[in-house]
């Protein structure tokens, strides 16, 4: 079974080519890609996110305005019940030239895993996600045992 994306351009932003060229790379990468396509509002991606169960929501965006289209996603990501949702970005985020690390540091303190400028090898964003999607995957049967424990304690507790 493959594990589902949800990728589209963001806000005002209509290129479109740069998003069937990411939608081409990961289904042949094996992954089930949702692309809602262009123009596309944070709450597009988000209820496509929950309604498909999707593991990764990767935003495009060209035309320099991803830093105030993008801004709230992850809170909102958070509030629909995604918090472990993996958030990537990636194209023209800003107007002008701008220090990358920089860029790259905002997008980060808005929450996005990762940050990639237009030039980015696709194959580098695949492996990318594999690494998150394992590391996470990795992680999480240590919080789910943990939970267990503090249920398993509190339920020896209250028949003590």
């Amino acid at each position: 079974m493959s594990v589902t994306i949800v990728l589209g351009v963001i806000g005002a932003d209509c290129h479109a080519v740069g998003n069937k060229i990411l939608e081409h790379t990961f289904t042949e990468a094996g992954f089930h890609v949702v692309n809602l396509g262009v123009l596309c509002a944070q709450e597009e991606f988000i209820h496509a996110a929950v309604e498909t169960n999707a593991r990764a929501i990767l935003v495009s965006s060209l035309y320099g305005h991803g830093e105030i289209d993008c801004r709230g996603l992850k809170g909102k990501c958070v509030e629909a019940g995604l918090p472990d949702v993996l958030l990537y970005v990636g194209g023209n985020l800003v107007v002008g030239n701008h220090d990358w690390d920089e860029v790259r540091l905002k997008f980060e303190e808005m929450g996005f895993d990762r940050v990639y400028p237009p030039s980015v090898p696709l194959a580098q964003a695949v492996a990318d996600l594999r690494s998150d999607l394992q590391r996470q995957h990795e992680r999480r049967p240590a919080a789910v045992f943990a939970s267990s424990v503090v249920v398993a304690a509190a339920a020896t507790a209250d028949t003590g």
